[in-house]
């Protein structure tokens, strides 16, 4: 498995910008990732813009299959299918995730986003490419 800790220490950019966290697995075993929305994400309504969400899910989603990955593989998204539940306020969204299948080449993570009040606002299902590292 990745060590996810050493990892936070070398965020790509856009994880960056998200201010993605890892917080560990919680008692199911769900991946559990914080974001921080900001009001530089915010549509016309003051909402987080969809496709702001689209990438907290598909970083989420990543961030979970490395987590049940050895450190010589890695994955890339094959398709998101996402889904807006409630509008999401800016401020701290935390996501959990869980691979619900996974074969030699490919992995399935679903995950959903959840908002300070504890509402779900999205939720996903990531089909990912498991590769080797470059």
């Amino acid at each position: 498995m990745i060590d996810l800790d050493d990892a936070a220490a070398n965020l790509p950019p856009g994880a960056q910008l998200l201010g993605r966290e890892w917080i560990g697995t919680d008692e199911s075993g769900h991946a559990v990732i914080r974001f921080q929305a900001q009001v530089a994400f915010t549509n016309r309504h003051g909402t987080v813009q969809g496709g702001f969400l689209a990438a907290m899910l598909d970083s989420a989603t990543g961030v979970c299959a490395l987590a049940n990955l050895s450190p010589e593989l890695t994955v890339v998204t094959r398709s998101l299918d996402t889904r807006f539940v409630k509008p999401a306020a800016v401020g701290v969204i935390t996501a959990r995730a869980r691979v619900i299948e996974q074969t030699k080449r490919d992995m399935v993570v679903q995950a959903e986003l959840i908002d300070a009040e504890g509402v779900t606002v999205a939720e996903a299902t990531a089909r990912l490419r498991i590769l080797a590292k470059k």
